[in-house]
């Protein structure tokens, strides 16, 4: 056995725990995939950090405890937000602390510890198929004209109608119809191009995230008294919205973050700009008060 600093009996106590933490949230990913394919990949992936544990369990001669908030946050995650997204976040963890890895070089097994991380992310993970992923331009479809389309609408019908009630009537309204019609153009597409989405799942996946969007840019509207303070809130949910699907999107198909956010965001943002100035100047061509 190779004598060890204690500062290098730190950082392999610091991943063991990392590793065992990785070993019990890929198992439990693995058993909750309905394809066979997933789940032996999970279990391989699960395997290596279980490998990699006993190994560094060797220098540090310590049974480490995993933290068991941050191993049920992941399992949360991987429930909510899919199994590709979880693995991803895992991974690109793991990718930032291999600098670290490369202190211990004097561990003969450390690099093949090292070179199990790079397949996992190269390999393993872009082998995965997760159904919902096949349906995230839907999603997109859905969110994108709810925030481009209700943001702007509710903006106008604040500085035009001045009345919350009226403004969350003709909103609810404008939103659920345009999201029937958003899901049934969807379903219309999907069948007639023949993509391998199932038509009646990629219209419930664009109808929904559409109504989602809607309830939240709506919410303020229905708690709050003063229209005005309603949708600046509708503005901030609309940027909350745009940054949590793109960070979304972002990690699972490996694009740039802040490219799509601020297209996204500056389109919303514009629309409503001139939704405002329209409504503007509506009020004052007509005998609305």
């Amino acid at each position: 056995m190779i004598k060890i600093s204690n500062y290098t009996e730190a950082l392999i106590t610091k991943f063991q725990k990392q590793e065992i933490e990785g070993y019990l949230i890929y198992t439990f990913m693995a058993g909750i995939q309905k394809s066979e394919r997933n789940k032996s990949l999970l279990n391989h992936i699960a395997n290596d950090e279980l490998k990699h544990y006993e190994i560094l369990r060797k220098y540090s001669q310590k049974d480490i405890k995993p933290n068991k908030i941050i191993v049920l946050f992941y399992k949360f995650g991987a429930i909510l937000l899919g199994s590709t997204f979880t693995i991803k976040i895992l991974e690109n963890n793991e990718i930032e602390a291999q600098h670290s890895y490369s202190q211990l070089r004097n561990i003969p097994e450390i690099n093949k510890i090292i070179y199990d991380e790079e397949r996992h992310e190269t390999e393993l993970i872009s082998m995965i198929q997760e159904e919902r992923l096949n349906y995230i331009s839907s999603v997109v479809l859905g969110l994108n004209d709810a925030l481009v389309e209700l943001s702007g609408a509710l903006a106008g019908l604040t500085l035009a109608l001045r009345n919350s009630e009226l403004i969350v009537l003709t909103g609810s309204v404008t939103g659920i119809a345009a999201a029937m019609s958003m899901a049934v153009s969807e379903y219309l597409s999907v069948k007639s191009e023949g993509e391998l989405k199932v038509p009646l799942k990629a219209s419930f996946y664009t109808g929904i995230a559409y109504l989602f969007t809607v309830i939240i840019l709506i919410f303020p509207f229905l708690v709050l008294s003063n229209i005005f303070l309603s949708l600046g809130f509708t503005l901030i949910g609309s940027i909350l919205i745009i940054a949590a699907f793109n960070y979304y999107y972002a990690v699972v198909k490996d694009v740039s973050f802040k490219k799509r956010f601020s297209e996204m965001a500056l389109l919303s943002f514009g629309i409503a700009f001139l939704s405002f100035v329209i409504g503007f100047i509506l009020r004052k061509f007509t005998d609305i008060k």
